[in-house]
Protein backbone atom coordinates (compact mmCIF):
# COMPACT_ATOMS: atom_id res chain seq x y z
CA UNK A 1 0.00 0.00 0.00
CA UNK A 2 1.41 3.38 -0.81
CA UNK A 3 2.34 5.59 2.10
CA UNK A 4 1.65 8.83 2.15
CA UNK A 5 2.90 11.66 3.97
CA UNK A 6 0.76 13.54 7.06
CA UNK A 7 0.78 16.72 5.30
CA UNK A 8 -0.23 15.12 1.72
CA UNK A 9 -3.41 13.62 3.61
CA UNK A 10 -4.77 16.24 5.64
CA UNK A 11 -4.31 18.35 2.22
CA UNK A 12 -6.27 15.47 0.54
CA UNK A 13 -8.78 15.34 3.06
CA UNK A 14 -8.74 19.60 2.76
CA UNK A 15 -10.14 19.05 -0.75
CA UNK A 16 -12.47 16.41 -0.42
CA UNK A 17 -14.36 18.88 1.86
CA UNK A 18 -14.35 21.81 0.18
CA UNK A 19 -15.66 19.77 -3.02
CA UNK A 20 -18.18 18.21 -0.99
CA UNK A 21 -19.15 21.45 0.42
CA UNK A 22 -19.18 23.23 -3.28
CA UNK A 23 -21.34 20.15 -4.12
CA UNK A 24 -23.95 20.68 -2.08
CA UNK A 25 -24.55 24.33 -2.52
CA UNK A 26 -24.77 24.29 -6.51
CA UNK A 27 -27.65 21.41 -5.81
CA UNK A 28 -29.24 23.24 -3.79
CA UNK A 29 -29.06 26.69 -5.57
CA UNK A 30 -30.24 24.13 -8.72
CA UNK A 31 -32.97 22.91 -6.59
CA UNK A 32 -34.05 26.90 -5.89
CA UNK A 33 -33.91 28.18 -9.39
CA UNK A 34 -35.73 25.24 -10.44
CA UNK A 35 -38.67 26.43 -8.41
CA UNK A 36 -38.67 29.81 -8.86
CA UNK A 37 -38.53 28.87 -12.91
CA UNK A 38 -41.67 27.05 -12.69
CA UNK A 39 -43.40 29.94 -10.97
CA UNK A 40 -42.32 32.45 -13.47
CA UNK A 41 -42.88 30.55 -16.31
CA UNK A 42 -46.55 29.61 -15.56
CA UNK A 43 -46.93 33.44 -14.80
CA UNK A 44 -45.62 34.58 -17.75
CA UNK A 45 -47.44 32.29 -20.06
CA UNK A 46 -51.10 33.47 -18.86
CA UNK A 47 -52.57 34.53 -21.61
CA UNK A 48 -56.41 35.29 -22.51
CA UNK A 49 -57.02 33.23 -25.60
CA UNK A 50 -59.58 34.36 -28.14
CA UNK A 51 -61.75 31.80 -30.49
CA UNK A 52 -64.73 32.26 -33.16
CA UNK A 53 -66.87 29.21 -33.70
CA UNK A 54 -67.88 30.67 -36.82
CA UNK A 55 -66.54 31.45 -39.73
CA UNK A 56 -66.95 32.66 -43.49
CA UNK A 57 -67.17 31.49 -47.21
CA UNK A 58 -66.03 33.55 -49.53
CA UNK A 59 -67.17 33.39 -53.84
CA UNK A 60 -64.99 35.28 -55.65
CA UNK A 61 -65.36 35.35 -59.08
CA UNK A 62 -62.95 36.66 -62.09
CA UNK A 63 -64.96 39.33 -64.32
CA UNK A 64 -61.65 40.13 -66.69
CA UNK A 65 -58.74 38.62 -66.81
CA UNK A 66 -56.67 39.36 -63.21
CA UNK A 67 -60.05 40.81 -62.69
CA UNK A 68 -62.47 39.60 -59.66
CA UNK A 69 -65.45 39.85 -58.12
CA UNK A 70 -66.96 38.87 -54.58
CA UNK A 71 -70.57 37.53 -55.64
CA UNK A 72 -71.08 35.88 -52.02
CA UNK A 73 -70.40 35.57 -48.56
CA UNK A 74 -71.81 33.61 -45.79
CA UNK A 75 -71.68 32.25 -42.10
CA UNK A 76 -69.86 28.58 -41.64
CA UNK A 77 -68.25 26.91 -39.02
CA UNK A 78 -64.91 28.38 -38.28
CA UNK A 79 -63.08 25.10 -39.64
CA UNK A 80 -65.22 25.04 -43.08
CA UNK A 81 -64.02 28.87 -43.91
CA UNK A 82 -62.90 29.13 -47.33
CA UNK A 83 -62.57 31.27 -50.88
CA UNK A 84 -64.10 29.54 -53.76
CA UNK A 85 -62.67 31.50 -56.45
CA UNK A 86 -64.12 30.62 -59.74
CA UNK A 87 -61.84 31.51 -62.78
CA UNK A 88 -62.67 32.49 -66.90
CA UNK A 89 -61.78 29.30 -67.96
CA UNK A 90 -64.52 27.64 -65.76
CA UNK A 91 -61.56 26.21 -63.39
CA UNK A 92 -61.86 26.56 -59.52
CA UNK A 93 -59.91 26.76 -56.51
CA UNK A 94 -60.23 26.11 -53.25
CA UNK A 95 -58.23 28.35 -50.75
CA UNK A 96 -57.94 27.62 -47.13
CA UNK A 97 -57.85 30.38 -44.38
CA UNK A 98 -53.32 29.99 -44.67
CA UNK A 99 -53.67 30.14 -48.18
CA UNK A 100 -55.48 33.45 -48.36
CA UNK A 101 -53.12 34.80 -45.48
CA UNK A 102 -49.91 33.76 -47.56
CA UNK A 103 -51.40 35.74 -51.10
CA UNK A 104 -52.23 38.89 -48.63
CA UNK A 105 -49.25 39.20 -47.24
CA UNK A 106 -47.56 38.24 -50.42
CA UNK A 107 -49.29 41.20 -51.97
CA UNK A 108 -47.97 43.52 -48.86
CA UNK A 109 -44.74 42.37 -48.89
CA UNK A 110 -44.48 42.93 -53.10
CA UNK A 111 -46.75 45.42 -53.93
CA UNK A 112 -47.23 47.56 -50.78
CA UNK A 113 -48.11 51.11 -52.63
CA UNK A 114 -50.74 48.89 -54.36
CA UNK A 115 -53.00 47.78 -52.17
CA UNK A 116 -56.51 47.63 -52.39
CA UNK A 117 -55.83 49.60 -55.13
CA UNK A 118 -56.35 47.19 -57.83
CA UNK A 119 -58.91 44.57 -58.61
CA UNK A 120 -56.93 41.31 -57.95
CA UNK A 121 -57.60 38.40 -55.87
CA UNK A 122 -55.43 39.44 -53.08
CA UNK A 123 -57.28 42.74 -52.87
CA UNK A 124 -60.65 40.26 -52.31
CA UNK A 125 -59.36 38.37 -49.81
CA UNK A 126 -58.01 41.16 -48.07
CA UNK A 127 -61.48 43.29 -48.26
CA UNK A 128 -64.11 40.86 -48.04
CA UNK A 129 -65.11 39.33 -45.29
CA UNK A 130 -62.49 36.46 -44.98
CA UNK A 131 -59.87 39.21 -44.66
CA UNK A 132 -61.35 41.48 -41.93
CA UNK A 133 -61.99 38.36 -39.88
CA UNK A 134 -58.41 37.57 -40.52
CA UNK A 135 -57.88 41.20 -39.01
CA UNK A 136 -59.30 40.32 -35.67
CA UNK A 137 -56.51 38.07 -34.57
CA UNK A 138 -54.01 39.65 -33.35
CA UNK A 139 -51.25 38.17 -34.62
CA UNK A 140 -52.99 39.38 -38.85
CA UNK A 141 -53.28 42.72 -36.89
CA UNK A 142 -51.38 44.55 -39.52
CA UNK A 143 -53.82 43.63 -42.32
CA UNK A 144 -56.09 46.34 -40.80
CA UNK A 145 -53.89 49.27 -41.82
CA UNK A 146 -53.70 47.93 -45.56
CA UNK A 147 -57.90 47.84 -45.92
CA UNK A 148 -58.59 51.22 -45.61
CA UNK A 149 -62.02 52.59 -44.84
CA UNK A 150 -65.07 50.30 -44.28
CA UNK A 151 -66.69 51.87 -47.20
CA UNK A 152 -64.15 51.16 -49.62
CA UNK A 153 -64.92 47.13 -49.47
CA UNK A 154 -68.69 48.16 -51.02
CA UNK A 155 -66.55 48.26 -54.38
CA UNK A 156 -65.42 45.21 -54.48
CA UNK A 157 -68.83 43.23 -54.33
CA UNK A 158 -70.57 42.38 -57.29
CA UNK A 159 -73.97 44.41 -55.99
CA UNK A 160 -74.61 46.24 -52.98
CA UNK A 161 -76.97 43.05 -51.92
CA UNK A 162 -74.18 40.86 -52.07
CA UNK A 163 -72.13 43.35 -49.91
CA UNK A 164 -75.35 43.69 -47.55
CA UNK A 165 -75.20 39.76 -47.12
CA UNK A 166 -71.47 39.74 -46.42
CA UNK A 167 -72.29 42.29 -43.40
CA UNK A 168 -74.54 40.27 -41.75
CA UNK A 169 -72.56 36.61 -42.03
CA UNK A 170 -69.52 39.27 -40.75
CA UNK A 171 -71.84 39.81 -37.42
CA UNK A 172 -72.56 36.18 -37.11
CA UNK A 173 -68.91 35.57 -36.79
CA UNK A 174 -68.34 38.16 -34.75
CA UNK A 175 -71.44 37.10 -32.28
CA UNK A 176 -69.35 33.73 -32.20
CA UNK A 177 -66.34 35.21 -30.30
CA UNK A 178 -65.28 33.69 -26.72
CA UNK A 179 -62.21 33.95 -24.89
CA UNK A 180 -60.55 32.55 -21.82
CA UNK A 181 -57.51 32.59 -19.75
CA UNK A 182 -55.08 30.18 -19.99
CA UNK A 183 -52.27 29.54 -17.68
CA UNK A 184 -50.06 27.22 -19.59
CA UNK A 185 -47.22 27.76 -21.78
CA UNK A 186 -49.08 28.20 -25.45
CA UNK A 187 -48.75 25.61 -27.68
CA UNK A 188 -49.87 26.95 -31.08
CA UNK A 189 -53.23 26.82 -29.91
CA UNK A 190 -55.96 28.48 -31.55
CA UNK A 191 -55.57 32.20 -30.65
CA UNK A 192 -57.69 34.69 -32.77
CA UNK A 193 -60.22 33.86 -35.80
CA UNK A 194 -59.69 30.37 -37.71
CA UNK A 195 -59.15 27.33 -36.26
CA UNK A 196 -58.47 24.95 -38.44
CA UNK A 197 -58.30 24.87 -41.66
CA UNK A 198 -58.79 23.17 -44.96
CA UNK A 199 -55.36 22.93 -47.12
CA UNK A 200 -55.38 24.51 -50.81
CA UNK A 201 -57.26 22.51 -53.65
CA UNK A 202 -57.69 23.01 -57.72
CA UNK A 203 -61.26 21.90 -59.32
Amino acid sequence: MTQLRKGSFLKRAKDISISSALAITILSSGIGMTGCGSSEDEEAYSYEETTYSKGIRSHIKEVKPGEFKITDEESVDADKSVAIVTYLDGHTDSLSTTAAKALIDDEIRNNQSSVGHHSGLSTMLLYGGMGYMLGRSSNNAYMNNYRGNGSAARGFYSDPNVYNKSQSAVQQANASRSTRMVTSRPKGGRNGFFGRSAGRSGG
